[in-house]
C-alpha cells in the first residue's frame, strides 16, 4: 500500500465551515446545531480558545447514561476537555493512524496555537479514496496509452 500525500490543509480548503458552541451552551442547543448541520461533533470555544469538543458519543456516554437532561446541562459538563489536535501539515495517513489509535472520529486543526478547522474520519476516508482513484486512473491511462 502506498502512502498518501494529501495533507489536512488540502482537506480544509474544501471545507471552510467550523461549527462551535460556547462551554455554557446547553447540550440541547449543541445537539440541535449538530442535527441541523448533519455533523457528529462541535468544537467548544471559550472566546477564541479551544476548550473542548462535544460529540454524539459524549452525549450518549456522559449525558444520557448519567441522567443529565439536555435542556438543563451545559456542554462543559459532558464535553471532552482533553482534545487531540493536528497541525495542517499532517498527512491523511498520520490522521488515520492517530484516529485509529485514540479511537476518535474528529481532529481539530491548530496552526501556531490557533484553530483553523476540523477534520472528521469521513473527510480522511474520502481523501484516501480520492487519492486512490487518481492513482488508478493514472495507471489505467499509462497502461492503455
Amino acid at each position: 500500500m502506498t502512502a498518501t500525500t494529501t495533507t489536512v490543509r488540502q482537506i480544509l480548503q474544501r471545507k471552510p465551515d467550523v461549527f462551535a458552541v460556547p462551554p455554557g451552551e446547553t447540550v440541547y442547543d449543541a445537539l440541535t446545531l449538530m442535527a441541523e448541520k448533519n455533523i457528529g461533533a462541535v468544537l467548544v470555544l471559550d472566546g477564541d480558545q479551544l476548550a473542548g469538543i462535544f460529540s454524539e458519543r459524549d452525549y450518549a456516554r456522559r449525558g444520557i447514561l448519567q441522567g443529565h437532561l439536555s435542556r438543563e446541562t451545559a456542554v462543559r459538563e459532558i464535553m471532552t476537555a482533553s482534545v487531540i489536535c493536528v497541525d495542517p501539515s499532517a498527512t491523511v495517513d498520520e490522521c488515520m493512524a492517530l484516529m485509529t489509535d485514540k479511537r476518535i472520529r474528529h481532529l481539530p486543526v491548530l496552526e501556531h496555537g490557533h484553530l483553523i478547522g476540523i477534520v472528521s474520519i469521513g473527510d480522511i476516508v474520502r481523501a484516501v479514496v480520492e487519492e486512490q482513484r487518481f492513482t488508478i486512473e493514472s495507471l489505467v491511462s499509462y497502461v492503455t496509452s
